[in-house]
């Protein structure tokens, strides 16, 4: 009779054990499940849509929180901006980004979408570390000037004004000093020189600089 309780005793005690270590597999699995997961809700998504790719793709999700988080930072800095563009530029950029289906390299053309977002957030809304301002003259006129600042982004950026206009640049391979390129304005600096384009086909300023 003791044989049988203490077996019975074991069974139960062994049982309980198997329960408890489902549980904490369980928990573990939807610990993961979460980590792997990107900021919106999967199972809303459309099945073969770039959102799918996204969720099935452990890099991009990734990306997809780490935009997640910059952005709510950067929402944080445009509470009192005016007039308040962020959400509506936001929603244009995950329609850009859904734009990916008809890239020949679907997950290429996504990453790099959320790079640009991100370090684009991050510039605008000075998230990161930066240098400057740093001061140009072109083409020999002090009035002349392209004032520039510099953002440890991934690709790296820069933010230069001329006049009363803004151009957002991101870096790009060069052979020698450093290139940045936006939406129609260029920079190349090498040594202390500034080869600037500033608008559609407007020609070409060499800019110096200037110690202020």
């Amino acid at each position: 009779m003791a044989k049988l309780t203490n077996k019975m005793i074991s069974n139960r005690l062994g049982f309980k054990w198997y329960c408890a270590a489902g549980v904490m597999v369980s928990a573990l699995s939807a610990g993961v499940m979460a980590a792997n997961a990107p900021s919106f809700d999967c199972t809303k998504v459309n099945a073969g849509s770039i959102e799918d790719m996204v969720c099935k793709d452990a890099g991009l999700n990734q990306l997809d929180n780490q935009l997640a988080k910059v952005y709510s930072q950067a929402l944080e800095k445009a509470k009192n901006e005016q007039p308040p563009t962020l959400k509506a530029m936001q929603r244009g950029w995950v329609k850009g980004r859904n734009e990916c289906w008809k890239s020949d390299d679907k997950h290429a053309c996504i990453e790099s979408s959320y790079q640009t977002r991100i370090a684009e957030l991050q510039a605008q809304y000075r998230l990161v570390d930066m240098t400057g301002p740093v001061f140009y003259a072109c083409d020999g006129n002090p009035a002349n000037e392209v004032v520039v600042t510099y953002f440890k982004t991934e690709p790296a950026t820069l933010i230069a004004e001329h006049g009363d206009s803004t151009s957002l640049m991101f870096v790009q391979p060069s052979g020698s000093g450093a290139k940045y390129q936006g939406r129609n304005e260029s920079l190349w600096e090498h040594q202390g020189e500034a080869k600037v384009v500033w608008g559609y086909e407007a020609p070409e300023m060499t800019c110096k600089l200037v110690t202020k």
